[in-house]
């Protein structure tokens, strides 16, 4: 089976329901993990809105997820699991929330790695890419998109 991330709350490439953004109840979706690769011992996640530049903006860390686990309910980090910091330096999910009208696109990207990580509750995309960079045996993505249709055009 193919290493794949889903989600009931929408396909790949189409619009993240509100509830699940800044207009909304700001929470997780559920996201469901198919054919985590043989000798996993951690997968790790990373939320980002690849619309923002010069760097993406990151809405969501966790690694240390038990490859066994098979899915992230909505409203709650995976049990067992640590959460880094997103782009307002708190900890856990930060829901689309883009500062423009034009639709931007949301990266979810699962890793699947040969070890578990030693990281600080402090720590960010840049601090999980630098521990996991040796480790990666695969990784899959679901994008999905979101515009605020209650901002004034720039």
């Amino acid at each position: 089976m193919e290493f794949k991330l889903t989600s009931p709350a929408f396909n790949s490439g189409t619009q993240i329901p509100s509830k699940y953004t800044c207009d909304g109840d700001n929470i997780n979706p559920y996201l469901v993990i198919h054919g985590v690769p043989k000798g996993t011992r951690s997968l790790a996640l990373l939320l980002e809105d690849l619309d923002v530049l010069p760097l993406r903006s990151v809405h969501w860390v966790v690694w240390n997820i038990n490859p066994e686990l098979g899915e992230i309910k909505e409203h709650s980090a995976p049990h067992g699991a640590q959460q880094g910091v997103n782009v307002q330096r708190k900890h856990g999910y930060l829901g689309p929330c883009p500062q423009d009208p034009a639709p931007h696109r949301y990266l979810f990207r699962l890793y699947a790695l040969d070890c578990k990580l030693d990281l600080a509750p402090t720590a960010g995309r840049s601090e999980l890419e630098e521990a996991m960079a040796s480790h990666v045996m695969a990784t899959t993505e679901l994008i999905g998109t979101y515009a605020r249709t209650n901002l004034a055009p720039i």
